[in-house]
């Protein structure tokens, strides 16, 4: 799908509030979508995979997916697959080209512990989720929180491998979700911003406001996840149940006013300090929205803060 610039600037000139609404509803319904497709599912597996690059917003989806099955009836648990990550070794550890340890890399993630883990809730078993500390890189051996599924519960795994083989093969009946800024935006034909831009965007502003990295920092890193994408979430993407597109066509316009001093912190040496620039000039041809028309539960709220969900 693309977005057209010369629509997007008339409807927020003249109808801000009402695109902001209809772009969110639109991203809602593939949400309410899929819960009716789990529920549906849910005699088959009790297990949903969600899976999605960086900067797709795999964790707001997540969480408005557990409240629409909640709708529905349905308990819902979410549980990061980050929290699967192995004790960091470096003697073992998956390395890069480049000779770094590759924290993109499926390997890095106990899966079997985690194929376990899912036979044993099928089973309707009791499993202990652990906890990994990425500031210390390693697993805790002594916290862990203990979860069962009753009937009619469901629990939603998110993480950037949950589609990948050495999961689903194992689990072929699990319900698999799928979800990106699948979006471009052009201007007249021609590309302006495309969804990897987009998600680029996202994280930039996201790392810095929340996670303590600072843009030159995301950049050096962009490379590798790029590379993680196409090895290891690319190829699996078609073997999802449903996939939602969580660009929003909106969001370049509340974006753009929240780069200006990050963008600032980047210098002209820093690795992709060209795209940067091309962003930023593509921004300019952006009409502004007021940020506070965004809705608290919408998935923008990720990374600009002010959502109603704890991350």
């Amino acid at each position: 799908m693309t977005y057209d610039l010369a629509v997007i600037n008339f409807r927020i000139s003249t109808t801000p509030m009402e695109y902001v609404l209809e772009s969110e509803k639109y991203f809602n319904s593939r949400i309410r979508k899929a819960a009716d497709e789990i529920f549906n599912n849910i005699d088959l597996s009790p297990i949903v995979l969600l899976s999605g690059p960086s900067g797709s917003g795999k964790t707001t989806t997540a969480k408005k997916l557990a409240n629409e099955l909640k709708r529905l009836g349905i308990k819902a648990e979410n549980i990061s697959l980050d929290n699967y990550f192995r004790t960091v070794d470096p003697a073992t550890a998956p390395r890069t080209p480049a000779g770094d340890i590759d924290y993109e890399s499926p390997s890095c993630l106990d899966m079997s512990l985690l194929n376990e883990h899912f036979r044993l809730l099928s089973a309707g078993e009791e499993i202990r989720i652990p906890h990994f500390s990425f500031a210390q890189q390693h697993r805790s051996p002594d916290k862990n929180t203990p979860m069962k599924l009753d009937k009619n519960e469901i629990a939603i795994f998110e993480g950037i491998h949950a589609l990948n083989e050495c999961i689903t093969h194992e689990h072929p009946s699990a319900y698999r979700v799928f979800v990106s800024t699948l979006t471009d935006i052009s201007d007249k034909g021609s590309p302006l911003i495309d969804s990897n831009g987009m998600r680029l965007v996202r994280r930039i502003v996201r790392d810095d406001y929340f996670r303590g990295a600072d843009p030159q920092f995301t950049l050096k890193m962009w490379d590798n996840i790029r590379r993680g994408e196409m090895l290891n979430i690319l190829p699996y993407k078609d073997s999802a149940n449903i996939s939602i597109d969580s660009a929003l066509p909106y969001e370049i316009s509340v974006m753009k006013q929240f780069t200006g001093d990050v963008f600032d912190k980047v210098p002209e040496n820093a690795e992709h300090f060209d795209v940067l620039q091309q962003i930023l000039s593509a921004f300019k041809r952006f009409e502004a929205i007021n940020p506070a028309y965004v809705p608290p539960d919408s998935i923008l709220r990720e990374f600009i803060g002010g959502s109603i969900f704890e991350y």
